[in-house]
């Protein structure tokens, strides 16, 4: 059944073939934080970063790599943020600023910085709209953090909650040609991205593009830009990216799939999902079973539509309750993000009702604690898990009984949202991991149980009661940000 999958994904991403033990799946935040240092304080030729910040006091995680630096001097270190979150607390501190110094320090040949910034926000509109929500127009959302021959694959970004209390999904791939293939994707990008330098201004920081650069600046000339990120970057997105085969094959199989929308006219994530899918609503992958999970929980009309589509066995939608969200108890506009999603997630149960599948799918909201609280965490994961039906010892035929203490034999991992802005606006990267491996299978169902230990049901009543409605004010400013161009 795997091989129904895999083969048309083959002709979509590139295939790497590796070993279960090549991945190690991390399970919080804090092991992610110490697994990341430990490998940055043993890294010998290259460290490269990719995340849409770093916050602003991560000094502890800057010590780590000025460590390295200092330690190694065949070590390269280079960093890709995002320009706008990057530098949105100028002139008071940014990631912009809290990186510069390394430059000063080892040199612009062993650190590089760089910040890619989105050609749909320019002009008037980049004036109008506040920094505080200008995000919603498109950023760098990559999240690539490859040292040596080794690469975490996360939506976690590097800050203070992401390493504490910020649950987020971590896999550790140890394998050179997947670090090699992500490291091609990350340089590409920065080929396209402002140039970070230490600055005498209040800002500490100066920022320009450079003539090497493989295409003019965003700000300068949107269009051209497109026109020449999409020469230099759509090539690494093909299957010929695929080292060559292994003599023994493998169980395992790593697919990077990538939305880099809007600079290129197509990307793999959004075909290589559809693909997956559209398979489990034919045999002989129906009824397979599935879990979906996204921090933020706002799945485009056609993502949900090929979901609900597939008439799973069982399906489980996690999210994020309101107390669980990053946005909970903010400022202004961004204040009103959580009962956004809550309305969302209200106008997805009802069109589950409306096709019938009240039965076999169910939304889970997840919570530890509030966030505006003494150890409250919030909630980050995103990604998808499939398990297939099983097949009688009996009979070739898949069963149509759900067994729930079956494992899944693929995921998908990485940074999208799986929303408008996904495969529109932001960088995206994920992977497809494809198995038939027991022990991995296992590892990838325990990964499932613990991230919904947080979680419990609800239904349609549940947004009927007076603390989950949600105001007029809240869905006209979903309207004026679609109005704008925006997306949440």
């Amino acid at each position: 059944m795997l091989a129904t999958i895999t083969t048309d994904l083959d002709k979509i991403a590139p295939r790497f073939e590796v070993q279960s033990d090549q991945i190690e799946i991390l399970r919080t935040p804090s092991e992610f934080y110490e697994t990341l240092k430990d490998k940055i304080s043993k890294a010998q030729s290259r460290i490269y970063l990719s995340t849409l910040y770093i916050g602003k006091t991560e000094h502890e995680l800057i010590s780590t790599i000025r460590t390295a630096l200092q330690q190694n001097p065949n070590l390269h270190v280079s960093f890709l943020t995002d320009a706008l979150r990057g530098t949105r607390e100028t002139p008071a501190a940014s990631s912009a600023s809290l990186l510069a110094p390394l430059i000063s320090e080892f040199g612009p040949d062993r650190v590089e910085i760089r910040m890619f910034h989105t050609p749909n926000l320019t002009g008037l509109r980049k004036k109008l709209v506040p920094k505080r929500i200008n995000e919603g127009w498109g950023l760098q959302h990559m999240k690539l953090y490859g040292v040596d021959d080794e690469i975490i694959m996360s939506g976690a970004n590097l800050s203070t909650d992401y390493f504490t209390n910020r649950q987020d999904r971590y896999h550790l791939f140890r394998s050179k040609e997947l670090a090699d293939y992500f490291s091609k994707i990350h340089n590409g990008v920065c080929d396209l991205s402002f140039k970070v330098s230490p600055g005498s201004s209040e800002a500490g920081y100066a920022m320009t593009w450079p003539a090497s650069n493989q295409a003019p600046s965003p700000l300068a000339s949107p269009s051209d830009f497109k026109k020449s990120a999409s020469k230099h970057l759509s090539h690494l997105l093909t299957p010929s990216n695929s080292p060559p085969a292994s003599s023994t094959p493998t169980a395992t199989t790593v697919y990077p799939i990538l939305s880099l929308v809007p600079l290129l006219s197509t990307s793999t994530e959004l075909p290589a999902l559809t693909n997956i899918l559209q398979s489990l609503s034919r045999e002989p992958l129906h009824p397979s079973s599935w879990t979906f999970t996204a921090g933020y929980f706002n799945m485009t009309p056609s993502f949900r539509r090929l979901l609900l589509n597939t008439h799973p066995a069982s399906g489980t939608v996690l999210t994020a309750h309101p107390h669980a969200n990053g946005f909970f108890g903010s400022k202004g506009v961004s204040g009103m993000l959580p009962d956004a999603y809550t309305h969302l997630a209200k106008m997805f149960l009802r069109r589950v009702r409306y096709e019938g599948l009240s039965d076999s799918v169910q939304l889970r909201e997840w919570k530890k604690g509030r966030v505006d609280e003494e150890g409250g965490w919030t909630y980050h994961a995103k990604g998808l898990w499939v398990t297939f039906p099983s097949v009688s010892p009996s009979s070739s035929s898949p069963s149509t009984e759900p067994k729930s203490q079956e494992d899944p034999s693929l995921t998908v991992i990485g940074s999208s949202n799986y929303t408008k802005r996904s495969y529109e606006l932001d960088l995206e990267a994920n992977v497809i991991i494809a198995t038939s491996d027991p022990a991995l299978r296992k590892r990838l169902g325990e990964e499932v149980k613990w991230l919904g230990e947080y979680a419990k049901p609800v239904d349609e009543k549940e947004f009927e009661k007076p603390d989950r409605k949600v105001s007029m004010s809240v869905r006209l400013s979903m309207w004026i940000v679609r109005v704008l161009g925006g997306a949440l």
